[in-house]
C-alpha cells in the first residue's frame, strides 16, 4: 500500500512539474535546424514561419542551416540534442527517404525523433530545362534524352532526395537516360542549370518561376496528378506524353529529439499551426505549390509511418540501390 502511495505521489509531482515547465516554456531562444543550405525552399518556408512564431512565443527562433549529405548532418545534430524543447528540425521528405537509399545512418528516424507536425504538403514539381535546350515539350525532351551520343543531365540537391527520385521515375516511365548530377544544395543545382552545366531539373515551382519569367529556363510540365492551379495551361507529365507518371512534391515537417516532453511538442505544434494560418505565411506556402497542414504530433506520427513504406517502394521502382 505504501509503495502504491509513493508511486502516486511521484506521478503527481512529475505531472505538476511538467505542467509548470510547459507554462514557463520557452524561457530562452529556440534553435530550428534546417539541414539544407540557405536560400532553398525548405529554408525559405522555415523562415516564413519564424516571424509569427517569435511574436507568439515571445522568444527568438534561430534558423541554423546545417547542410550536407542530403540533410543527414543536420538531422544527426537534432538526434543528439537535448530533448528540452529548445532544438527542433525543419526538414523535408528526404528525412524518410534516406533510410531507403543509405545502408547506414547515424540515427533511426523512428527511435531518435519525436514528430511535431506536418507543416505543408507539396503538390508537385515542375520540369524545367535550360533555354538553350531545344526541347519545347516533354515528348521532345524524351527524344533528346534517348540519344546516348548526347547525354542530358538533370541536377538535384543530392543523392536520394525527392528531385532525384522524380528524375529516376521519369527515366523508368519514359524510357530515357537522363543523367543524375547531384550538388550540395538546391541553390548550387540551380546555378548549374542556369549556366548550362546540367540541362534539366525537377523542382518546386517557386524556385523556377523567376527564371522562367526571365527567359533563362523553359517550363515543360507539372508532375502531379492534376494541373497546377497557378498555371492551368501547363500540362501534367502524364498528359504531356508519359502515361502513369505522377510525382507529388515533398512535404515539409518538424521533428524534435526523442523524449522531448509531450507538453512541449503540443505547444510547439500549436504555434506552428497558428503561424501557417497567418495570411502572409499561408499565401507564401500556397504560392510555392504547398498545401498548409499543421496536424497534431500523433497524426503526423501515423503519416510518417505510412510515408516510410511509400517512399521505400518508390525508391525500388526508381531503381535506387542503397549505398
Amino acid at each position: 500500500m505504501r509503495s502504491l502511495l509513493l508511486v502516486g505521489i511521484a506521478w503527481l509531482a512529475a505531472a505538476l512539474s511538467m505542467d509548470g515547465f510547459a507554462q514557463t516554456y520557452p524561457s530562452r531562444p529556440i534553435r530550428l535546424i534546417v539541414p539544407f543550405p540557405p536560400g532553398g525552399t525548405p529554408d525559405s518556408n522555415a523562415r516564413t514561419l519564424t516571424g509569427p512564431m517569435e511574436r507568439s512565443l515571445g522568444q527568438n527562433i534561430v534558423v541554423d542551416n546545417r547542410a550536407g549529405a542530403n540533410g543527414i548532418i543536420g538531422m544527426e545534430t537534432v538526434a543528439q540534442a537535448a530533448p528540452d524543447g529548445y532544438t527542433f528540425l525543419y526538414t523535408t521528405v528526404a528525412f524518410i527517404i534516406n533510410p531507403a537509399v543509405y545502408k547506414r545512418l547515424p540515427f533511426d528516424v523512428i527511435r531518435d525523433f519525436a514528430p511535431v507536425t506536418n507543416v505543408a504538403i507539396g503538390l508537385g514539381y515542375v520540369i524545367v530545362v535550360n533555354a538553350s535546350v531545344p526541347a519545347k515539350s516533354v515528348k521532345e525532351l524524351i527524344a533528346l534524352a534517348r540519344n546516348p551520343g548526347k547525354p542530358l543531365g538533370y541536377g538535384t540537391s543530392g543523392v536520394g532526395n525527392p528531385q532525384h527520385i522524380a528524375g529516376e521515375l521519369f527515366n523508368v516511365r519514359a524510357g530515357t537516360t537522363l543523367m543524375h548530377v547531384p550538388y550540395k544544395g538546391a541553390a548550387q543545382a540551380m546555378i548549374a542549370l542556369l549556366g548550362g552545366e546540367v540541362q534539366a531539373m525537377f523542382m518546386p515551382p517557386t524556385s523556377a518561376l523567376p527564371h522562367i519569367k526571365s527567359g533563362k529556363l523553359r517550363i515543360l510540365a507539372y508532375t502531379a496528378a492534376k494541373r497546377w492551379p497557378a498555371m492551368p495551361e501547363l500540362p501534367t507529365v502524364a498528359e504531356a506524353g508519359v502515361p502513369g507518371y505522377q510525382f507529388d512534391g515533398a512535404w515539409h515537417g518538424i521533428f524534435a529529439p526523442a523524449k522531448t516532453p509531450g507538453a512541449i511538442l503540443a505547444r510547439f505544434q500549436s504555434e506552428v499551426r497558428r503561424a501557417i494560418k497567418t495570411p502572409q505565411a499561408r499565401e507564401f506556402l500556397v504560392a510555392g505549390g504547398f498545401e498548409p497542414i499543421g496536424d497534431s504530433p500523433d497524426e503526423f506520427r501515423k503519416f510518417v509511418a505510412a510515408e516510410l513504406r511509400k517512399w521505400a517502394e518508390l525508391a525500388k521502382i526508381a531503381q535506387l540501390k542503397p549505398g
